[in-house]
């Protein structure tokens, strides 16, 4: 009784594999439009000046010396 959980379902084996990779297929699609997305704004705003203060010391030394 215990082993006879998953096939009173009435969904074979193939028909399983095919809405998996419907919901994979779907779920990629997604993922590209928004990496697309991200891109696209990050193109847009361009590299920042502040980025480069953000990396120096406060210091002002050179790092490794």
């Amino acid at each position: 009784m215990k082993g006879d959980r998953g096939k009173d379902t009435g969904k074979t084996g193939a028909a399983v594999k095919d809405s998996r990779r419907d919901r994979l297929k779907l779920a990629l699609r997604e993922n590209l439009k928004r990496r697309k997305a991200q891109a696209r704004g990050r193109s847009d705003a361009g590299p920042s000046e502040s980025a480069d203060t953000s990396l120096n010391d406060a210091s002002g030394e050179k790092p490794g010396a």
